[in-house]
């Protein structure tokens, strides 16, 4: 049996499904290695694409995304996608086929320190040595990777390495999990004396709660409570949007509605908060607030970011805890709050401007989707209005990448949004730099037959830097470009193609491109002027509590 034959038995044995990337003559045994495994190999376009796919197929399901390149350029391509997993807690498995061992100490084609390279953005990073140590290699990778909170292990795998015979009764190792403790009762306590002395706590929710499937647990929370609660980005859906304790979505740098109520608290709980998604001293300048840390793991040094009460442990089971040592919150003014938030997602629901305007686009998405289609937000001026207004129903049915924040995520992410469920539709939003960073992936949908619709807001220009530099300069520079025919473009793909013309397209567009089943490119233009009307607007906003 061969190295590469054992490597590969470890992957099966993790129970990985897919594998994306590309062949390249260092990986050579690796791939002869797949021929006879169940594990289908998805042959992208670009490395980079492999790497978001794994990145977004691993946030959806828990389970290690599994990327694959060559040596040397195959490996740095999939450093943008690994680097995007690891920094938003996706658990990700990064593999490169790497030169002979015997020519890695000289100057030699293509050979990089990969380990090194990797190790920065990676909770664990190994080259593979010996033929022998590939089970507790494969097994501590995935360990380290899908262990809360999750990232990316990268293995770098020597050509000569893999072709090596070893012995047949060499096998992988089980799989284990650790089973997380409930939290101390002291804590639980102390927590709970906290709240009852609070006038007005709030709840901030992030992305560690759909981690820890504890969706449910946080709405059974507030609801006992009576605790108005606010999600990060990448949080949305935890607490459905329409339950009548959401506040929305938190995490502009601009004060939004949300941000009244951050103001007004005198007790912040922050559940399954990643200091990546929202950094403290945005919404906690003044260090006059007591915090609450709930998580799995103890709080991240910083000074706008010191605990009152640490609660460490299963986030579901100290909720409860929590809730049952806690009296229930009767002020009721985040209602006034929650009021204003809603009738501002409405507000343009009927304007027929031309281009569209960014909160038209996005209440049209909303109307079209069902509640557990998957949308993907692409990195751009379009996610900073996609995080602030599209209405998550259900958790992980709006994917931003906030941690890392990469643009090129949007068509690779569909394609494996789709793949980790293909009874739902997957939409990704996109801006058309973005969308034109990986839009080569079209190709890999079409030939896998997996369906996806991209819907690109058009505007010509870097929209988001734009939007920057007015804020800051008053003026722009270096940010115009010019596009493909979109149309045209999808169907040399052999892709269905729309383009909108009136605002009144759009909803019927969407909805047709979801009987096509198909790849389905659709050209919004946008009007993105409502930019800085909307800097103008927070810059003068007024509390309605």
């Amino acid at each position: 049996m061969k190295a590469s034959d054992l490597f590969v038995k470890c992957l099966e044995n993790e129970g990985v499904e897919y594998i994306f990337g590309i062949p390249g003559e260092e990986n050579l045994d690796v791939m002869d290695s797949l021929i006879a495994s169940d594990i289908q190999f998805i042959t992208t376009r670009h490395e980079q694409g492999a790497a978001f796919m794994a990145d977004v197929y691993g946030r959806l399901t828990g389970k290690a995304g599994v990327c694959l390149g060559t040596l040397g350029p195959g490996a740095t391509n999939l450093v943008t996608g690994f680097a995007d997993a690891n920094m938003d807690r996706a658990p990700i498995i990064g593999i490169a086929g790497q030169g002979a061992t015997t020519r890695m100490h000289k100057e030699s084609h293509q050979v990089l320190d990969l380990v090194n390279l990797f190790a920065p953005i990676s909770k664990y990073s190994v080259q593979i040595k010996e033929p022998e140590i590939v089970p507790e290699i494969v097994r501590k990778a995935f360990k380290a990777a899908q262990a809360e909170k999750p990232g990316g292990s990268f293995i770098d795998v020597p050509e000569n390495i893999a072709h090596m015979e070893l012995a047949e009764d060499k096998q992988p190792l089980k799989v284990q999990s650790a089973t997380w403790p409930v939290p101390p009762q002291e804590k639980i306590q102390q927590a709970a004396e906290v709240i009852n002395q609070a006038e007005f706590p709030l709840v901030m929710a992030g992305n560690g709660v759909i981690r820890a499937k504890a969706s449910d647990n946080l709405v059974e929370f507030a609801e006992k409570l009576n605790l108005p609660v606010a999600t990060t980005f990448m949080a949305k859906g935890s607490i459905p949007f329409s339950h009548d304790l959401c506040l929305g979505t938190v995490g502009l740098q601009a004060k939004d509605y949300v941000a009244c109520g951050f103001d007004r608290a005198d007790v912040i709980l922050c559940i399954g908060y990643d200091m990546v998604e929202y950094h403290p001293h945005l919404w906690h300048q003044g260090k006059d607030k007591k915090i609450i840390h709930i998580d799995m793991n103890p709080a991240e040094v910083d000074e706008h970011y010191i605990v009152e009460c640490g609660v460490i442990g299963d986030i579901g089971a100290a909720l409860k805890a929590i809730a049952s040592e806690t009296r229930r919150v009767n002020d009721h003014a985040h209602g006034n709050l929650r009021k204003t938030i809603v009738e501002e997602l409405s507000a343009h629901a009927n304007d027929d401007a031309f281009p569209l305007k960014p909160q038209r686009i996005i209440w049209d998405l909303r109307q079209a989707l069902n509640h557990g289609d998957i949308v993907i937000s692409d990195v751009g001026a379009h996610k900073m209005w996609m995080a602030r207004m599209y209405q998550a129903e259900k958790p992980n049915t709006c994917i931003i990448s906030n941690g890392f924040a990469s643009m090129g995520i949007g068509v690779p992410g569909a394609i494996a949004a789709k793949m980790a469920y293909p009874d739902r539709t997957a939409l990704t939003v996109t801006g058309d730099a973005g969308f034109m960073m990986n839009s080569q992936e079209i190709e890999t949908a079409l030939r896998y037959g997996i369906p996806i619709i991209i819907l690109i807001w058009t505007d010509s220009e870097y929209g988001l830097i734009k939007w920057h530099q007015l804020r800051r300069f008053g003026r722009d520079t270096n940010i115009s470009f010019t596009n493909p025919d979109f149309v045209k473009y999808a169907e040399s793909f052999g892709a269905k193609g729309y383009r909108i013309k009136q605002a009144s397209d759009l909803i019927p567009t969407i909805k047709q491109a979801v009987q096509d089943n198909t790849v389905v490119i659709i050209d919004c233009p946008v009007d993105y002027s409502e930019n800085m009307k909307l800097t103008e607007k927070l810059g003068n906003l007024v509390c309605p509590i």
